[in-house]
């Protein structure tokens, strides 16, 4: 048996190492046009309130992937784009997603984020939702600055999306009820949206096809929707504590999730029991996440969670199919892979 074991761990070990070789290759391959980004994001967190840059470079600094923007950077090598626009763009697109973290704490109310305590924590509620807005007004400055049209409608349009996510989040939490399709508007709104946008508006720079655009746009929707359903995933498993987050937050605030949504569904009428006292009704006990982690396992709810996300990523991948092969098109067709294994 322990030699069994110590297989298993070795061949854990290697698919860990080739999942973040992913990663770095594209940071490697955007490096250049990365460090242009995070100029733009200093010069433009810059305000003479100190408390905003403060605030804001707590969080920009805590050790975040860039995905999004290193998407759009992605998206602009391969369509062979040559411009500079992309990389103010890209950093609108991280002031977005920054201004949407910050609000999302103080809704959910965190402790920590990104293993760090979280800025509502640390600055309380309010500075931590002006200084959001604030990040979103930045970004909407840079849209304009862009002087596109159609990159304004898209961005702007995806952040008016992310809000309605967020509400519509807000609408169904405590309901066990909640079909996976509702789930999933909800995911395509709070997170698909952006990845959506940051690859689409790469194709709308170069002025590629409008195949080439809705190609861009279809592979950062469906990696979108996979990589939010392996974080709902994420929130029950082991894997949490080496990414610096707890487990089971979305437990504890009630939050609708798919492995919640499969475990309840497939109970039996006690366990279903159990998810309403705990999530419907929010009566907890010390005891209860350990359960409702043995129930999500016995019905394989999370990986379960982990196969639709394979689903979508698929999807993602095939959509890349009509650019030509090469380093890019290779690197983001293994960042979906690293976006789904990360699970793992």
């Amino acid at each position: 048996m322990g030699k069994i074991s110590s297989i298993g761990a070795h061949r854990k070990g290697e698919r860990t190492k080739s999942v973040e070789k992913a990663l770095d290759t594209l940071q490697t391959l955007v490096a250049d046009d990365m460090a242009r980004v995070n100029e733009t994001i200093l010069a433009r967190m810059h305000s003479p309130v100190a408390l905003i840059p403060t605030l804001a470079g707590h969080l920009i600094a805590s050790g975040g992937k860039r995905l999004r923007p290193m998407l759009t950077l992605a998206g602009a090598r391969l369509v062979g784009y040559e411009g500079d626009r992309h990389t103010k763009l890209a950093a609108c697109v991280e002031f977005i997603h920054t201004a949407t973290l910050l609000h999302d704490d103080v809704v959910d109310d965190s402790d920590l984020r990104r293993g760090r305590d979280a800025a509502n924590v640390l600055w309380g509620n309010k500075p931590s939702v002006l200084v959001g807005d604030f990040l979103f007004s930045r970004a909407f400055e840079l849209m304009v600055e862009d002087g596109s049209l159609k990159v304004l409608k898209l961005l702007s349009h995806a952040s008016s999306v992310i809000a309605e996510g967020e509400v519509l989040q807000l609408s169904i939490a405590n309901d066990l009820e909640t079909p996976e399709e509702s789930y999933l508007d909800v995911i395509e709104a709070k997170t698909a949206a952006l990845f959506e946008a940051a690859t689409q508006i790469a194709a709308v720079v170069a002025e590629r096809p409008e195949n080439e655009e809705m190609a861009l746009a279809s592979f950062g929707r469906n990696l979108g929707i996979a990589f939010q359903l392996v974080d709902d995933a994420l929130d029950y498993s082991a894997r949490q504590a080496t990414l610096g987050k707890t487990i089971g937050d979305d437990f504890r605030e009630g939050k609708i999730t798919l492995p919640v949504i499969l475990a309840y569904r497939r109970g039996t009428a006690e366990e279903r029991e159990f998810w309403k006292r705990t999530i419907e009704d929010m009566d907890q006990r010390d005891e209860d996440l350990p359960h409702a982690l043995a129930l999500m396992d016995k019905h394989r709810a999370f990986h379960d969670t982990i196969d639709r996300a394979r689903h979508y990523g698929a999807i993602a991948r095939d959509a890349l199919a009509i650019f030509q092969p090469g380093k890019t098109h290779k690197a983001l067709n293994d960042i979906v892979t690293f976006c789904i294994e990360r699970a793992y």
